[in-house]
């Protein structure tokens, strides 16, 4: 793909490293000092499902809640108006489900509530998910990694896994300073940024060597900025055709999902950040050659030509 675009991306590269630097710091800071607001799926408690006979009014339903000494109680419509989830940390017990069902029936008819199901989730098994969810996370960076390496260059797969680790963690980050619930939904929205970002990632990558192949003139830099500009237009319409999705999942799709369309969507914001300043930052950092991407008889021909 051809452009006439011509921004100076690594002018800024300064700039964005201290950005990057940070929102990293901040990261760490937040996540060793408050962590994260874990949700049922990794914390154990109990979940509830309720039905009513009219549209579930979510915000009096955690008011009667709360005032009923259940506080903090995660509430949210589940597949229509009249069906609610309620996700409470209480230990489970037989007459919670009656408890609660008291709590909420205090503050409407008798009748227009009933209890659909009762479930427990473990602590135990809460853990088992955090320890197996970080190490499906571990183990996919090391398989990009080989990946990357193998199709390109060690240094290539270098700056894939520092952009993919600086987008994971900036984005647990982001959950930790606003304490939003994180669950296995916004799990699974981490690594599907991973895949997300790294087919942007692996796309200017691809540019990038096949521009050093070809420009026989230019240093590193104006090699880079050839090739960002050359992928920015299908690099902005991914990136603002998938933000669209998501902003309408986050405001229309229901509370179930809005947590995961919110990770995603910081995940296609950051990683499309990173795609451009992360990963070729780094190569330049590692100082990325012609002679890295070509071997030295293939080198020799091709200064040879006319």
């Amino acid at each position: 793909m051809v452009t006439n675009l011509n921004f100076d991306f690594m002018k800024l590269r300064k700039v964005a490293m201290t950005i990057s630097a940070i929102l990293l710091l901040l990261s760490v800071a937040s996540l060793a000092t408050k962590g994260l607001n874990l949700g049922l799926d990794f914390t154990g408690g109990t979940l509830l499902e309720v039905s009513y006979q009219q549209p579930a009014d979510i915000q009096k339903i955690r008011s009667q809640l709360n005032e009923s000494g259940f506080p903090g109680s995660t509430v949210q419509n589940f597949g229509s108006e009249t069906e609610v989830l309620i996700r409470m940390s209480e230990a489970y017990r037989d007459t919670l489900g009656a408890e609660v069902l008291e709590a909420l029936r205090a503050g409407g008819g008798a009748n227009e509530v009933e209890l659909r199901r009762s479930e427990f989730v473990g602590s135990q098994v809460g853990e088992e998910l955090r320890d197996q969810g970080g190490l499906a996370l571990l183990m996919a960076l090391f398989v990009v990694m080989l990946y990357v390496a193998f199709r390109f260059q060690f240094k290539f797969s270098v700056g894939a896994v520092l952009a993919l680790f600086h987008d994971v963690l900036i984005i647990l980050g982001l959950f930790s300073i606003f304490q939003w619930d994180f669950d296995l939904t916004v799990f699974a929205a981490l690594l599907a940024v991973i895949g997300y970002s790294l087919n942007d990632t692996i796309v200017v990558a691809d540019r990038i060597r096949e521009n050093f192949r070809i420009v026989r003139k230019g240093d590193a830099i104006e090699v880079m900025n050839l090739s960002l500009n050359q992928t920015l237009g299908r690099t902005i319409m991914t990136s603002v055709t998938t933000a669209l999705v998501l902003l309408a999942l986050m405001f229309l799709g229901g509370e179930l999902i809005h947590n995961f369309a919110l990770g995603l969507l910081i995940g296609v914001v950051v990683g499309t950040y990173s795609s451009i300043y992360v990963a070729a930052n780094i190569l330049l950092m590692m100082n990325l050659t012609r002679e890295d991407l070509i071997p030295a008889e293939l080198e020799e021909e091709l200064d040879d030509r006319p």
